[in-house]
């Protein structure tokens, strides 16, 4: 590793030292490009991520000098890929650097990607209300370049961690229109019946009664498959719970489910949400009944 790191030094030297001259023979930053590249990949061989990190910047540096964007760009992402090693924060700060020149050189699919990354990043280091915020950017250039797919990726993530925050309306919004993108896609309409299944659930938290029957009917008409499936059974059973304000068969019928179909960490969250509303709201019931007699 000592070797390694000593490599690195020694070619960073040797490009500071080309940066340092007049350039009256050849382009300064041309041949600094070159000594850059090889200490950055000697640094990170060493395990030296910071100094990695550096030599990668500088490296990007240069390459807008000889106004080569794109190796700018791709040299900020693999400096953005060695900082999310050790400092997080760095590496969005570099990636949004390569967000910056994709975006103006026109290519926006790879401007999207390196949004998803930083929303990737940021929802395991930051507030999930910024990793929406990189996830929402990278959804809408995607659209723009028509990657479907890559859009719905984005919006899905959008969707859970709004549901997780509260926002079950926009949360709603978002599988409901994923699921009937689902449909009308052969390989993917199967995944219909899931997205309308965690819409019914974020519906769960915050519509009224009569307005969560309405959505089950309304799902039933996007899929036809979901009607009599397993998620159309579920969601009778919990609006039943809600009608009669039992938690007990509330938490009956979540069972019966999960013995089937293994309920994932995020439904299992926003179902926990839903049961503490029908526990609330059969409080209230209780105690206006009490007050009349």
């Amino acid at each position: 590793m000592a070797d390694y790191a000593a490599k690195g030094d020694d070619f960073k030297k040797q490009a500071e030292k080309k940066l340092k001259g007049f350039g009256f023979f050849g382009n300064k930053y041309e041949d600094a490009v070159e000594l850059l590249e090889k200490a950055a990949n000697n640094y990170k061989l060493g395990k030296c991520w910071n100094d990695a990190v550096d030599a990668y910047t500088k490296l990007a540096e240069c390459q807008l000098k000889c106004d080569s964007k794109h190796e700018a760009a791709s040299a900020y992402v693999e400096a953005a890929k060695v900082a999310a090693k050790t400092q997080p924060q760095l590496s969005t700060e570099l990636l949004q650097k390569a967000v910056g020149i994709y975006t103006d050189m026109g290519r926006l699919n790879m401007a999207a990607r390196q949004l998803k990354e930083i929303g990737e990043i940021t929802e395991k280091s930051g507030p999930k209300a910024e990793s929406i915020t990189f996830y929402e950017q990278a959804a809408d250039l995607f659209e723009t370049e028509g990657s479907t797919s890559e859009a719905t990726k984005c919006r899905l993530k959008i969707a859970e961690f709004s549901a997780e925050a509260g926002q079950y309306g926009k949360a709603v919004q978002i599988y409901e229109d994923a699921a009937k993108r689902a449909v009308e896609n052969n390989l993917l309409k199967f995944s219909a019946r899931g997205y309308l299944l965690n819409a019914g659930i974020c519906g769960l938290c915050y519509l009224r009664v009569d307005d969560i029957e309405a959505k089950i009917d309304k799902y039933r008409d996007i899929d036809l498959q979901f009607g009599g499936s397993r998620e159309d059974m579920l969601m009778q059973g919990l609006l039943e719970a809600f009608r009669k304000g039992d938690d007990s068969m509330f938490a009956t019928h979540l069972s019966e489910f999960d013995s089937v179909i293994k309920l994932d960490a995020w439904k299992t969250r926003i179902l926990l949400a839903a049961k503490r509303r029908l526990q609330d709201m059969a409080g209230a019931a209780e105690e206006s009944e009490d007050e009349l007699i």
